[in-house]
């Protein structure tokens, strides 16, 4: 695999250096500290080829998952340093994957010569870092280190000879949910780095992880998202509900609402983490998973049945935040399975909820209601969870 060549590689490192130059660029011009150097075309077509070909080898039977990150020694802080710099080959990238598959661990790469290397590994990255993560076999997340308590921002996923690139203008978008304008800034491997309600909508952020924790637990899942206050979605669920919770459980409601400082952050987080991990759980569950804005609990295991006198939900809108994605019309019979179909039904009864769908294959549809389109609006999101 060492001499193999792959071909999206060429293809997307041009358009990559072009984002990174340009978001480095403007950070720099905002007077901002601790920038990270912009990626030469030829550096990141390397890391591409080396960390996809190694994501298909095994070491003892296990997947290699690694994240490599393009930053110099002089660039990160307390790094790890190898004596002797790994070569940037599958190979080496293979061996030495098992002791940096844990979250928030990069394995840094540099010049060496004429060459690149990797010369050690690294937990603080510089703001607007290089980032390329091998999820899966054949399955790369480009992304930035947005330099605020470890959030990552996804610039472009590969998986095989796909090539996806994040539209960072998505969020403009008529009937754009709050959901996806903070995935959109917003990214998976912040809930292993500890990213909570940091951000300027900590509410959303909460919702993000929730899908995160989702589409983790591989089982399928189905969230429902009711204005608090309001009994109006128990006209689209069937009666009795399995699992009701009564009172409603407000310890995520608790945590959300908790100030945290400085010297009680981490235990919040951890908290936080826990309580996110516990709800997503229930909706692996068969049924849907019912919570207020509040993030109060409402039920789970719940059967989801068309309001009476609403009309079946026959298309649907979908669209995924992705650079030349083409808004389509579909029934909802083609999106998925029993969960997509109830989940559309639901938001088209109850306008004023909110959706969230996890497939067992890892897509991730957010479905909502759009005034501007006058229906269901599906948002495909997978490429912003990885």
């Amino acid at each position: 695999m060492e001499g193999q060549s792959y071909p999206p590689a060429r293809t997307i490192a041009p358009l990559v250096r072009e984002h990174f130059e340009r978001h480095i660029g403007d950070a720099r011009r905002r007077g901002l500290d601790g920038i990270a150097s912009v990626p030469d075309t030829d550096a990141i077509e390397a890391i591409i080829q080396a960390a996809f070909w190694a994501s298909l080898r095994r070491e003892e039977g296990y997947m290699p998952k690694i994240s490599l990150a393009f930053v110099s020694p002089t660039e990160a802080v307390h790094p790890l340093q190898f004596e002797r710099p790994l070569p940037l080959a599958p190979a080496a990238l293979t061996r030495v994957a098992p002791a940096v598959e844990r979250a928030g661990i990069h394995l840094a790469v540099w010049r060496d010569g004429d060459g690149w290397t990797v010369w050690g590994t690294v937990r603080a990255i510089p703001s607007f870092c290089f980032v390329l993560e091998a999820a899966a076999p054949g399955l790369l997340v480009i992304k930035h280190h947005r330099g605020d308590t470890g959030k990552f921002v996804n610039v472009a996923v590969l998986e095989g000879d796909q090539i996806k690139i994040v539209d960072e203008h998505a969020s403009s978008l008529p009937d754009c949910p709050p959901l996806l304008t903070s995935l959109l800034g917003f990214t998976g491997r912040d809930i292993d780095t500890g990213a909570g309600r940091t951000s300027d909508d900590g509410d959303v952020n909460v919702l993000v992880q929730l899908a995160v924790s989702m589409r983790a637990h591989g089982r399928g899942g189905l969230l429902l998202v009711v204005p608090s206050g309001a009994d109006g979605w128990r006209e689209s669920i069937v009666k009795p509900i399995s699992y009701a919770v009564q009172p409603p459980y407000t310890g995520l409601t608790r945590l959300v609402n908790q100030q945290s400082d400085d010297e009680h952050r981490d235990p919040w987080v951890q908290a936080l983490t826990r309580a996110v991990d516990a709800v997503a759980g229930l909706t692996a569950v068969d049924g849907a998973a019912i919570m207020t804005r509040d993030y109060e609990l409402l039920a789970f295991g719940a059967k989801i049945a068309r309001r009476k006198g609403a009309p079946q939900v026959e298309q649907v809108s979908v669209t995924e935040p992705i650079e030349g994605g083409v808004p389509s019309t579909v029934t909802p019979a083609q999106l998925g399975g029993t969960r997509h179909l109830s989940a559309a039904q639901f938001v088209q009864d109850q306008r004023d909820a909110l959706a969230l769908v996890a497939s067992q294959d890892g897509r991730f549809t957010v479905f909502a209601w759009s005034p501007c389109e006058e229906m269901v609006h599906a948002h495909r999101v997978e490429t912003l969870l990885l």
